[in-house]
């Protein structure tokens, strides 16, 4: 990464999110490059308790609430009041539910607001389908973009649709790894690997019932979510309780070691939300890193990728006659070496080491003006 002179007075860059720190890599690395370019780097964050040890030394924002909308009023709530007492050049809000406050004190206060929209938020399938709600959430967004002077999102998809709704510009920074050494273990050709949030309309009920057809895999999931209780409930009324399996939340080193041991990654959402059909998952890039072919929603983001290198097979939808026709063209032995060969032309281009550079000079840009 380029590191920038330590400047006399460093600009100082409150990074706010109400992620859990511990496995946010996203945020990670994007505090770790502003740091490298010379900004003075502060992270807010709720108060979880860390799931294993990371490099982030943040702040904690302790609530009484833990969900639902009472859990947001409050946080912005104490955040509102934490960063008006704070020095701060730049405000960085990730995601729409840290808007609230971060706008209130840019504006209060006059300091640059920073928006990074990790997702279409009013679009998230938790609520799509609470007219309410999101109502609310879209006039929260509205009002935060039209202050932030700079937009950022994951996907140029994504950008383009939430230029169209807030009439701003948003600049695309994608969700890339930090490149990985090349894998070391052997693949266990009966492994099928997915990491990530077990929420709602990522495909993993849909797999789960796919496991009886698949009688020689294994199906191993690492992460937590909405579905973690239901799914385990799933697996065990289908009696799958030996083939399925929960890894719950694991570090970066350790998700990439286990990737690295399995036989495809899977990538698998919802078409009725345009929040996934714009998406573009950073699982997709954990996966090439790891040098293991995956199976991805035949979405126009995933479809980019696989033009331009093809180490994944695209899939139209989650009917149980379309996955098994993809898993069986796994078995041709030849087409998956040619995507893992891709993996590896591709890794040393989709990392972050490149990425960065497109953010810092962004923040740069802004610092000047």
């Amino acid at each position: 990464m380029t590191r920038y002179p330590i400047a006399l007075n460093p600009t100082i860059i409150h990074i706010v999110t109400t992620s859990d720190l511990s496995y946010d890599q996203r945020l990670q690395r994007i505090e770790e490059s502003l740091v490298q370019a010379g900004f003075v780097v502060k992270t807010l964050s709720r108060n979880k308790m860390d799931r294993f040890e990371n490099k982030i030394n943040g702040i904690r924002i302790k609530t009484w609430f833990r969900r639902s909308f009472l859990f947001y009023l409050e946080y912005n709530l104490r955040l509102s009041f934490y960063l008006l007492f704070q020095k701060a050049d730049i405000l960085y809000s990730a995601d729409s539910d840290t808007l609230p406050g971060c706008t209130l004190v840019s504006i209060v206060r006059r300091k640059k607001l920073i928006y990074d929209a990790h997702e279409y938020f009013e679009q998230s399938p938790e609520i799509v389908h609470k007219p309410f709600v999101q109502f609310v959430w879209r006039w929260v967004t509205r009002i935060g973009v039209g202050r932030a002077e700079l937009c950022i999102t994951v996907s140029d998809s994504l950008a383009v649709e939430l230029a169209r709704r807030y009439h701003k510009n948003f600049h695309t920074i994608r969700n890339l790894p930090i490149r990985k050494p090349d894998c070391t273990v052997s693949k266990n050709k009966k492994r099928i690997w997915y990491q990530g949030v077990l929420n709602v309309g990522r495909g993993l009920e849909e797999m789960i019932r796919l496991m009886p057809q698949l009688p020689d895999h294994h199906l191993v999931l690492a992460g937590e979510g909405d579905l973690s209780n239901y799914l385990r409930v799933l697996v065990r009324d289908l009696n799958l309780e030996d083939r399925v399996w929960f890894l719950g939340w694991l570090s970066s080193d350790k998700l990439h070691e286990e990737a690295c041991r399995a036989w495809v990654g899977i990538n698998l959402l919802s078409d009725d939300n345009q929040n996934y059909l714009n998406s573009l998952a950073n699982k997709s890039f954990d996966y090439v890193q790891a040098c293991l072919p995956a199976l991805h929603m035949d979405f126009p983001e995933y479809r980019k990728l696989v033009n331009q290198f093809d180490c994944a097979l695209l899939v139209e939808n989650l009917a149980a006659e379309t996955l098994l026709s993809t898993f069986k063209e796994l078995d041709d032995s030849e087409r998956y070496i040619r995507m893992q060969d891709a993996c590896k032309l591709a890794k040393s281009i989709w990392c972050w080491e490149q990425e960065s550079k497109k953010l810092t000079d962004l923040i740069q840009t802004l610092n000047e003006h």
